[in-house]
């Protein structure tokens, strides 16, 4: 999966250049809960939402939520300057 294009869809305004996809990785898995970053990459890797609902056992509205509540992550000023190098 390729985190650099996942995260420039999702975020509104980005200035810098993202890190390397390593660096990205690690900072997702540590910024998000377990199931905003499972859902994060479930949806990026093009998963169907009947395979995302038996991967995390939750209904269809508790992913939709979950998956929204990791984009509104991606977009704050916090998050964006760990993605970012300087």
């Amino acid at each position: 999966m390729n985190f650099e294009n996942s995260i420039k869809k999702h975020i509104v305004k980005l200035v810098g250049f993202l890190k390397s996809e390593d660096e990205l990785q690690e900072i997702l898995k540590r910024k998000f809960t377990k199931k905003e970053y499972k859902t994060f990459i479930a949806f990026e890797e093009g998963k169907t939402l009947d395979e995302i609902k038996v991967l995390l056992k939750e209904d269809e509205e508790k992913i939709e939520k979950t998956y929204q509540t990791a984009i509104k992550k991606l977009n704050q000023e916090i998050f964006k300057r760990e993605l970012v190098e300087l």
